[in-house]
């Protein structure tokens, strides 16, 4: 099961999303956050993931409950692929930069849902995205993946380009932390099994 599809519907979203882990890059997304957008195309990118995204929102009130839900149906989808965990490289380690930006990102699949956001960015907006909104969103991943996730943007001036940094490295963390090793027999733990 390396492929997942995954549908929410509440009062203020609703959230259709598909990924499959042996995709090649391609990524049809429309959630109505324009930024949210493009970071997500640039993940399944440098992750080597398809991913098709279709989310509407309670945009007049703000782009909140979209993202994290996006970002929950992302975590859940994730979760699904790695099931059955035999086999699984488990950790996964990016380091990307964007011009001046550099972003570290580590993932463990590990069962334990764990979030360190080391990111110091000036509370603003990117165009209308609150730039807050990104810690929000990699938490739902973190959680509904079961994933522990450090994000580390050691340094950069341009909230774009550190934001972009870390969607690639989260992706390039994620393709190499889901890949299937051949070497590795049964679970990857010494525990005998990953904590659920």
């Amino acid at each position: 099961m390396r492929h997942a599809e995954v549908k929410r519907k509440t009062k203020e979203t609703e959230v259709r999303l598909s990924l499959d882990l042996n995709g090649s890059g391609e990524a049809q997304v429309d959630t109505g956050v324009g930024f949210l957008d493009h970071m997500l195309v640039l993940f399944a990118r440098h992750g080597l993931l398809g991913l098709t995204v279709k989310a509407k929102g309670d945009l007049e009130v703000d782009a909140h409950h979209t993202v994290e839900d996006v970002g929950i149906c992302l975590g859940k989808a994730l979760s699904d692929t790695i099931k059955d965990p035999s086999g699984l490289t488990r950790f996964g380690f990016a380091v990307v930069p964007m011009d001046e930006s550099l972003a570290e990102v580590a993932v463990d699949c590990s069962g334990r849902p764990f979030l360190v956001y080391d990111v110091r960015l000036p509370h603003s907006r990117v165009g209308t995205f609150d730039v807050e909104l990104v810690e929000e969103f990699f938490r739902a991943v973190a959680v509904n993946a079961r994933l522990t996730l450090h994000i580390n943007l050691r340094y950069g001036s341009n909230v774009h380009h550190g934001i972009e940094a870390m969607f690639k490295a989260f992706g390039r963390a994620v393709a190499q932390a889901v890949a299937l090793d051949p070497r590795v027999k049964g679970v990857p733990s010494t525990k005998g099994m990953l904590e659920t």
